[in-house]
C-alpha cells in the first residue's frame, strides 16, 4: 500500500513503495483501467475516433454546398433515406451541421484535447503516482464514451439525428413535433450531454485535486510547466461553467416532455396555436453562452499550454516572460466569464448591455496578445528544431493569429450585427478554435507521443501531415472571410436559391475539394499513428532532452510512474541554453548545488539558503581568480 507524507511546504505526495494490492489483468490493465496513462490513451484513441466521424460529416455536407444541384448515387446507397435521389435531404444536412459542430466543439476539442493531455501530463509533470481519486477518473472516460455512443446511435433512429445548429436553440429544439431533427434525435443529444457534461465534471475535479493536494516535494506552482497550468485553469473553467449547461439542458427537456414553458410563448405549429405562455428562447442563449464562451477557452487554453512547452523545448530558450504567461492564462480564465453576451448583440439586448459586453470582449484580446508575443519572442533567436510538433506549435500560432485579428471584427456590436450568422463567423472560429486547437492537439500528440507509447512518430509522414494539412486549412477558411463580407449566410442548404450569391458557388466547390484534401492528408497521419504503436522506432527516456519532470520517469510504464521514490524539484521548467551550463537543458531535478557555474541571483528567490551558498561559492571563484 502506498503512504503519505506530509512536508513542510504542506504539499501531499506519495512516498516509495507504491503498490497496488489488486491482480493485473488484461481487463483492469487496458480496458477498465485506473492508471491515468491508459486512461490518456483511451481519451486520445477514442477522441481521434470521433474527430474521423466529424470529419467524414464534414465532407458529405460540404459535398452538398459544392454540388447543389447534382444528384450522387452513392449518397443513397450508404444513407438510404436521408439522400433521397442521390441528394442530401434538408433536414438531414441539417443534423449532419449539428453533429459535426457539436462532436468537434465537445467530444473531440474538448475531451479529446483535455481528457487526453490532463491525464497523461498533469500527474507526471507534478510529481504524482497517479490522479487523486483514479476510480473516479476511470468513470470520466466511460462517461465519456456512453455519451459518444449515445450521440452516433441518433443516426439509427427514425427521424434522424439531432439538427437546428450546435446550439440547439429552441423553439426547434423543444418542439419535437418542429422538424425531424427535434424529434428522438434531440432528445438523444440531449442525453448524450448531460453524459458528457457528467464526465467533465469528474475529470474537472479530479485535475484541480491533484494539482493542489499532489505536488511532489519542491514543486510549487511557479514551477509548473505552462502546460500544466493551462490544463489546470481549463478544469476550473469547466467545474465552473458545465453546470449551467446542464441546467439549461434540463430546462429544455421539461418543455420538451412536461409541457413547461421555460423557453417557449406564442408559438403558432402547422396552424395551430400551442398552449405556451411566459417562456422565452432568449434565456436559454444566456444560459448556452454562459458555457459556450468559457468553452471557447476550454478548448483553446489546453492547446496554448502544449504550444508554450513545445515551442520552448525545440527552441532550446526558455521561455519568454513566464510569469506573464500564467497571468495571461488567469487573466483569460477570469474575464472568459463576463463576454457571453458578443454572442448575443442581434437578440434585441439593451444598447448599453451590448456596449458592456463589447469591451470585456476587447479587454480579453489583451492576454491573449501577450501570449502571442511571448511565443514570438521566444522564437525569435532561437536554435530551432523543426521536428513535426514544432511546426504544430507554430502553425498553431498562425492560426491563433489570424483568426484571433477577425475576433476584433465580431467582438464589436456595430460590426457583429452584419455579420452575424454569416460565413464570416465560421471562417472566424474554425481558424482561432477549430484549427488551432487541433494542431495544438496534434503538436502534443507528435511530442508526448514517445511517453504514451514507448516509441518515436516517422518525421516524414509527419512533415507531409504537416504541410498538407496547414495549407488546405487555410484554403478551406479563408475564402469563408469575403462570402461573409457579401453576407452569404451560414448553415444554407443551397445558397443558389439566392441568385445574388450564384458567384460564391465557384468558391463553395473550391473549398470543398480543399476540405477533401485536409482529409486525405489525416490518412498520413493514422498510417503514422497506428504503424508507430507498434513498430516505430524505440524511445530513449528524454528524447527531446527537456526539463520537465515526465521524462524523468521509466520508459516502460509503471502504474506509480516512478519506481521508487518520487524525484524531488529544485527549479523552474524551463532552464534551456543558460549561460556556463555543461549542456543546454537543465532538468527541474538537478539540484543548484551541481551547477554553481550557470545559477544567477534570481533563481534563489524563495531560497535564502542557496542564495547564501551560491555567493560564498562565487566570492570563492573571484579570490582564485585573483589569485591567479
Amino acid at each position: 500500500m502506498s503512504t503519505l507524507a506530509v512536508h513542510d511546504h504542506g504539499v501531499v505526495h506519495h512516498e516509495e513503495g507504491h503498490e497496488h494490492h489488486h491482480k493485473a489483468t488484461f481487463l483492469n490493465t487496458y480496458v477498465f483501467s485506473q492508471d491515468h496513462k491508459y486512461i490518456a490513451k483511451q481519451f486520445l484513441i477514442t477522441g481521434i475516433t470521433m474527430a474521423f466521424i466529424a470529419m467524414t460529416l464534414s465532407i458529405l455536407f460540404r459535398i452538398q454546398l459544392a454540388y447543389p444541384d447534382k444528384s450522387f448515387p452513392l449518397l443513397e446507397t450508404l444513407l438510404g433515406r436521408f439522400a433521397p435521389g442521390g441528394r442530401l435531404s434538408p433536414d438531414f444536412y441539417m443534423s449532419l451541421v449539428t453533429i459535426h459542430g457539436t462532436i468537434m466543439v465537445f467530444f473531440v476539442l474538448t475531451a479529446g484535447l483535455s481528457g487526453t493531455f490532463a491525464n497523461l501530463l498533469i500527474p507526471l509533470q507534478v510529481g504524482a503516482r497517479d490522479m487523486a481519486s483514479p476510480f473516479v477518473n476511470m468513470l470520466s472516460y466511460w462517461f465519456f464514451l456512453t455519451a459518444s455512443i449515445i450521440m452516433l446511435s441518433s443516426f439509427f433512429v427514425e427521424k434522424g439525428p439531432a439538427s437546428g445548429g450546435w446550439t440547439i436553440y429552441p423553439p426547434l429544439s423543444a418542439l419535437p413535433k418542429a422538424m425531424n431533427g427535434s424529434a428522438e434525435g434531440m432528445t438523444l443529444w440531449l442525453i448524450s450531454m448531460i453524459c458528457f457534461v457528467g464526465s467533465s465534471l469528474m475529470g474537472g475535479i479530479n485535475y484541480v485535486s491533484t494539482v493542489l493536494n499532489m505536488r511532489t516535494k519542491g514543486m510549487d506552482l511557479w514551477k509548473m510547466p505552462l502546460s500544466t497550468w493551462a490544463l489546470f485553469l481549463t478544469a476550473i473553467l469547466g467545474v465552473l461553467s458545465f453546470p449551467v449547461l446542464v441546467a439549461g439542458i434540463v430546462l429544455l427537456i421539461f418543455d420538451r416532455s412536461f409541457g413547461t414553458s421555460f423557453y417557449l410563448s406564442d408559438i403558432v405549429l402547422n396552424g395551430k396555436v400551442m398552449p405556451y405562455e411566459g417562456g422565452s428562447p432568449i434565456l436559454f442563449q444566456h444560459l448556452f453562452w454562459f458555457l459556450g464562451h468559457p468553452e471557447v477557452y476550454i478548448v483553446i487554453m489546453p492547446a496554448m499550454g502544449i504550444a508554450s512547452e513545445v515551442i520552448a523545448v525545440n527552441s532550446r530558450k526558455p521561455i519568454f516572460g513566464y510569469h506573464a504567461m500564467v497571468y495571461s492564462l488567469i487573466g483569460i480564465t477570469v474575464l472568459s466569464f463576463v463576454v457571453w453576451g458578443h454572442h448575443m448583440f442581434v437578440t434585441g439586448m439593451n444598447p448599453f448591455l451590448g456596449g458592456v459586453f463589447m469591451i470585456t470582449t476587447l479587454i480579453i484580446a489583451v492576454p491573449s496578445a501577450v501570449k502571442t508575443f511571448n511565443w514570438l519572442a521566444t522564437l525569435w533567436r532561437g536554435n530551432i528544431r523543426f521536428t513535426p510538433a514544432m511546426l504544430f506549435s507554430i502553425g498553431m500560432v498562425s492560426f491563433f493569429i489570424s483568426g484571433g485579428l477577425t475576433g476584433i471584427f465580431l467582438g464589436n456590436a456595430a460590426l457583429d450585427i452584419n455579420l452575424h450568422d454569416t460565413y464570416f463567423v465560421v471562417a472566424h472560429f474554425h481558424l482561432v478554435m477549430g484549427s488551432a486547437a487541433i494542431f495544438g492537439m496534434l503538436a502534443g500528440v507528435y511530442h508526448w507521443f514517445p511517453k504514451l507509447y514507448r516509441r518515436m512518430m516517422d518525421e516524414r509522414l509527419g512533415y507531409l501531415h504537416f504541410w498538407i494539412t496547414f495549407i488546405a486549412a487555410y484554403l478551406v477558411f479563408f475564402p469563408m472571410h469575403f462570402m461573409g463580407l457579401e453576407g452569404v449566410p451560414r448553415r444554407y442548404y443551397a445558397i443558389t436559391e439566392f441568385h445574388q450569391w450564384d458567384h460564391w458557388l465557384n468558391v463553395n466547390t473550391f473549398i470543398t475539394w480543399a476540405a477533401i484534401m485536409a482529409g486525405l492528408a489525416q490518412v498520413a497521419f493514422i498510417i503514422n499513428f497506428v504503424y508507430s504503436i507498434f513498430w516505430g522506432k524505440k524511445t530513449v527516456q528524454n528524447p527531446w532532452n527537456a526539463n520537465t519532470l515526465e521524462w524523468t520517469a521509466p520508459i516502460e510504464h509503471h502504474h506509480g510512474n516512478w519506481i521508487g521514490e518520487i524525484p524531488t524539484v529544485y527549479r523552474w521548467p524551463y532552464d534551456y541554453s543558460k549561460p556556463g551550463a555543461e549542456d543546454d537543458f537543465i532538468p527541474q531535478t538537478v539540484p543548484f548545488s551541481q551547477t554553481m557555474s550557470s545559477n544567477l541571483p534570481h533563481d534563489f528567490e524563495d531560497n535564502p539558503a542557496g542564495l547564501e551558498e551560491y555567493t560564498k561559492w562565487t566570492a570563492t571563484q573571484k579570490a582564485n581568480e585573483e589569485v591567479k
